[in-house]
């Protein structure tokens, strides 16, 4: 079979613009980070995980976008066994959501506040820029016509990749707190377990909806969805739970101020997230009551 390349007015639009710009704002970011070697660095512990959560996003994004950019270049897609529109927007709406972390991340807990280098400055303009064009791309798809749009364009879809990048955001907080931790591990084994089992769970629906797999399921997919929703409720409800009592025991420990800081941030996104599973699961429900009068 031929390989199809773009014509010459591709190369103009805006769809590769940004794309391109992804890759080379990304590369910058975790160039200049890795040419750092400790100057410009807080030295405190808890800043080497904040530091390799932001190299892993920022190489993660910039070997995926790359790939896309390749692909998309000599037309390969459509040979490929997966949801190209769907692939491409949670890439996009992931980007930005990851991105955006690491351009908070990098200069509040990266950085060094006393020693500020150029390295370091610039580093966190090509996070943010990163964050900026991934941002883009994400409007570009949206105006796309609707047959090129796939689920993850619509809200329900974006609430998946919200309830993802809020599992993801806990795993270097869990080893942060973990390190921390002189009590109550029962406490901290709940709540890890509990953004597990909701990591796999939105992986698994991810990989079902990337691979068109829907179809193939024993029952209808939107009641997998609606179970997996209800699920990631009662979990993070679980853990906001945990968090608020948590918080409530450390406010009373003066000595315990960096992990009260890490568990005020880990309630902020348990919360955010167990509100997408919540909105999640309500359009869960009024689909399957809607299918249900039909």
């Amino acid at each position: 079979m031929p390989v199809i390349v773009l014509e010459a007015r591709d190369f103009t639009s805006p769809l590769f613009l940004v794309r391109t710009l992804e890759v080379f704002s990304s590369c910058i970011a975790f160039s200049l980070v890795a040419s750092m070697k400790g100057e410009g660095l807080n030295p405190s512990p808890d800043s080497v995980t904040f530091k390799i959560f932001c190299m892993f996003t920022w190489c993660f994004f910039f070997v995926v976008t790359l790939l896309i950019h390749i692909i998309t270049i000599i037309q390969f897609h459509s040979l490929l066994p997966i949801s190209w529109k769907n692939l491409t927007m949670t890439v996009a709406l992931l980007g930005v959501l990851m991105n955006f972390s690491s351009s908070v991340v990098f200069p509040w807990k990266v950085m060094d506040h006393d020693v500020v280098t150029t390295h370091g400055l610039a580093a966190a303009v090509g996070s943010g820029l990163t964050f900026l064009v991934y941002a883009s791309e994400c409007c570009v798809l949206r105006t796309q016509a609707h047959e090129q749009r796939g689920y993850i364009s619509s809200f329900p879809g974006f609430l998946k990749i919200i309830q993802l990048w809020g599992g993801l955001q806990m795993i270097p907080l869990m080893v942060l707190i973990s390190k921390l931790e002189t009590g109550g591990h029962w406490q901290l084994w709940v709540s890890c377990v509990s953004y597990g089992i909701c990591v796999f769970i939105s992986l698994i629906t991810l990989v079902v909806i990337l691979g068109d797999f829907a179809g193939q399921c024993l029952l209808p997919f939107d009641r997998f969805l609606a179970a997996f929703s209800l699920i990631g409720v009662l979990l993070y409800m679980l853990a906001t739970v945990i968090c608020f009592t948590k918080i409530l025991q450390l406010r009373e420990e003066k000595s315990k101020q960096d992990n009260l800081n890490l568990v005020t941030v880990e309630t902020v996104f348990s919360s955010i997230t167990l509100l997408a599973y919540t909105v999640d699961l309500a359009f869960s429900i009024k689909l399957l009551c809607d299918r249900s009068h039909i």
